[in-house]
């Protein structure tokens, strides 16, 4: 059996005459060098053969973004086992749900949940918790240094899952969506030709979470195969940004990084002149803000479209028009067509469901093998859930969400998860999520709660107790009270008038 583990192709011994060149360069903190990856992340595979992760055992990550979190990723690739990394967001109990779901052998967490999450971890009967820290600090790192470095890599096939990364569910039960090494594997290499990635040359900047797809396989999976530079900063800091910005030369980022940088008198073409190329996703960009930056900067920005399920599906051409509102075409060996809701191919430029089907689509959700069966068509088509548009030159353009899915600052929410939880507030009779446009997230969360007359309500009193449910990004930011929800004839929710009746919300901030 050939090894097809990830790790060979994004590591292996590639990197052993790159001297000192940097791969992440983060700020007040030693650069990690391209030279050390692959005897870094043999001592960190050491470390966790002593923790007892076998092949296909999962490895649990909720942790700060750090040069440690991407080579405890990559030590995993190296010894077979799944890397589950979670949204630092969530809460215990939400953690709680992923623990039992995934029954990981090992759960790193940062130094300060140690002790919350170690009685959780017990609860869930998981074996062995560690800790990590954003400066490298933690007790799953202690003594590291003097593990062996010559752990061999261990052999994987195509199917063998690298990763699994959970998903809202639509009924409030979160999906664990399994990528394989090889669907990780040929994503990364059709993006890095798709987008005339320059080895050795570019330089990239990253302000984006490692917890999900964009971060962690689309960002750093480009650099690494590229042997970039990446500046790894820790969040969005526009300070930083622009400290940065003149020594990059590709930038992966959400519409919500353009609009801000775009509030900056700072952004100029000037300071752009070593780029060539700006990348947004995660939630679609405004057509004004694709306008307003290439007005300012001289550079139309590439945007493109993926899910946790397939990593990246389409995109604007990197030598070609870039047409606001669109996300380009399929990728190179991704099939992709618009259906209606019995998966009949629909005509060009009819509204309908986009479906796809490629290397890159995901294994499954992880323990549902009949909602996994339910989002497949004959033919192996995945239906995405998205309504778009395909024009006659096979251009796509998204158009809505055939289920009520929010994207809020590039995170994806589903309604019905914060409708249970607000459901169960005394004094609730009903509610309905809906997001409604905010210029900073592109869709804000809001809830229009109706009362059972038991109690008076205020919109604190429906957001307070949220706080230890869900994670931040998922509680409202405005709650609105109502008679009653707007139904049509067959009782069901008209949430599409939600959305209308409520979208000027946030059209002042």
């Amino acid at each position: 059996m050939n090894n097809h583990n990830l790790y060979l192709r994004l590591v292996g011994d590639r990197f052993e005459n790159a001297g000192d060149q940097p791969f992440l360069i983060t700020p007040g903190r030693r650069p990690l060098l391209y030279s050390e990856l692959d005897r870094i992340t043999g001592r960190l595979a050491a470390r966790l053969l002593e923790l007892n992760v076998e092949p296909g055992d999962r490895v649990m990550v909720q942790v700060a973004k750090s040069p440690e979190s991407v080579l405890v990723y990559l030590a995993c690739l190296r010894v077979g086992a799944i890397y589950i990394p979670l949204n630092t967001a969530y809460t215990a109990a939400e953690v709680g749900y992923f623990m039992m779901d995934a029954k990981p052998q090992l759960f790193i967490c940062q130094p300060s949940e140690r002790e919350s999450l170690s009685i959780l971890s017990q609860e869930c009967e998981v074996p062995h918790i560690r800790t990590l820290g954003s400066e490298g600090d933690g007790d799953l790192l202690d003594g590291v240094e003097y593990l062996t470095t010559e752990v061999e890599v261990v052999v994987r096939g195509d199917d063998d899952l690298a990763a699994i990364l959970y998903t809202s569910g639509t009924t409030g039960r979160s999906k664990g969506a399994m990528l394989s090494h090889h669907n990780l594997a040929s994503n990364a290499e059709v993006l890095h030709s798709y987008w005339h990635w320059h080895d050795r040359y570019d330089v990239l900047l990253h302000a984006l979470p490692v917890f999900h797809v964009h971060g962690l396989f689309v960002a750093l999976h480009c650099a690494l195969l590229g042997r970039s530079s990446v500046h790894f900063l820790a969040k969005f800091d526009p300070d930083q940004i622009f400290d940065c910005l003149p020594e990059c030369t590709v930038m992966m980022g959400v519409p919500t990084f353009y609009t801000r940088l775009l509030s900056d008198s700072r952004l100029t073409d000037e300071m752009c002149s070593n780029m060539r190329l700006f990348i947004s996703g995660s939630a679609p960009l405004l057509a004004e803000t694709h306008r307003e930056f290439e007005r300012r900067t001289g550079f139309r920005i590439l945007e493109r479209y993926g899910m946790t399920e397939a990593g990246m599906i389409t995109s604007n051409p990197y030598e070609g028009d870039r047409l606001a509102g669109t996300v380009g075409f399929a990728l190179p060996g991704v099939s992709v067509r618009i259906a209606d809701n019995d998966g009949n191919e629909l005509p060009r430029g009819e509204t309908g469901v986009l479906e796809l089907k490629g290397p890159n689509v995901f294994k499954g959700y992880w323990q549902m093998p009949e909602k996994t069966a339910a989002e497949f068509r004959q033919g192996g088509w995945f239906i995405s859930g998205d309504n778009a548009i395909m024009d006659e030159t096979g251009r796509i353009s998204i158009v809505g969400r055939a289920k009520d899915l929010i994207i809020s600052g590039g995170y994806n929410i589903y309604p019905k998860e914060i409708e249970a939880e607000i459901d169960s507030i005394p004094g609730v009779a009903e509610s309905a999520v809906v997001g409604v446009p905010h210029q900073d997230f592109g869709e804000a969360v809001a809830a229009i709660v109706v009362t059972d007359g038991s109690r008076q309500l205020s919109e604190q009193q429906i957001i307070e107790p949220l706080q230890g449910r869900l994670a931040r990004f998922k509680q409202p930011k405005r709650v609105f009270f109502v008679d009653e929800l707007p139904r049509n004839t067959m009782g069901k929710v008209q949430k599409a008038q939600l959305r209308d009746t409520y979208k000027a919300s946030f059209s002042s901030k």
